[in-house]
Formats: C-alpha cells, structure tokens, sequence
C-alpha cells in the first residue's frame, strides 16, 4: 500500500485531502509546512510526496528542491492556487523542479485522485 505525506498549510482542506487518500486506501502522513518534510521523509520513505507550494516559513519551491536533493526517485504532486503571483508560475517551476505532475486550486476530488493513481503509476 503506497504512503503519502501531503504538506499543506489549510487544515480544513488537508483535513478533506486526507480523508479522500486514506478512504481510497492510502497511508497518508501530515504536514502543515514544509519544515519538517525532510525528517518525516528520512524517517519513513513515502512513495508520494503532494504539497503546496505557497506556505509560510517553508514553502513547496524549497520542500520539492531539498526532496530532489536526498530522494531523485520520491514521486511529488504539486498544487497551488496562487498566492502573490500567479498560480500557473509556481506551477510551471515547480515542475522543473521535478514534480511530475501539479494541480492548480481548486480541483475536485476525482481529478485530485486521478493525479495520485497517476503519479504513483508512473
């Protein structure tokens, strides 16, 4: 059964996103910013990796950059729905980063778990 972490900094819809994975079957470990991914990441390796990428203090630019770092082969799911510039941008760099697929906010739940299907099947 894969494992994910999903890093995102609103409770109320990484509460929802949670509910969503583990009701689909998936192990799913939480994080409300980016600064303690790293740690989880070392402690247990995750197959997935979804996160935000507009977050105080850590934001998703810097967890995907650091994870590429330690891990080339953790899977990453970035989403955004803006922030200060435009969400399309945060997107587009994180996927040269190495994400390898993003989602722009907001999205329903089917097309949220698609994109888990999809990434992990990759």
């Amino acid at each position: 059964m894969p494992n994910i972490l999903l890093v995102e900094d609103d409770e109320q819809l990484r509460e929802l996103l949670k509910m969503l994975l583990t009701s689909a079957g998936y192990e799913v470990s939480e994080a409300s910013d980016g600064t303690p991914v790293f740690a989880m990441h070392q402690q247990q390796r995750f197959d997935l990796v979804i996160t935000d990428l507009v977050m105080p203090d850590f934001d998703g630019l810097a967890v995907i950059m650091e994870l590429r770092r330690i891990d080339q082969d953790v899977r990453i799911i970035a989403m955004s729905g803006g922030g200060k510039g435009k969400g399309e941008d945060y997107l587009r760099i994180a996927q040269k980063l190495g994400a390898h697929l993003t989602l722009s906010k907001p999205f329903g739940n089917q097309e949220f778990l698609d994109a888990v299907r999809q990434t992990l099947d990759a």
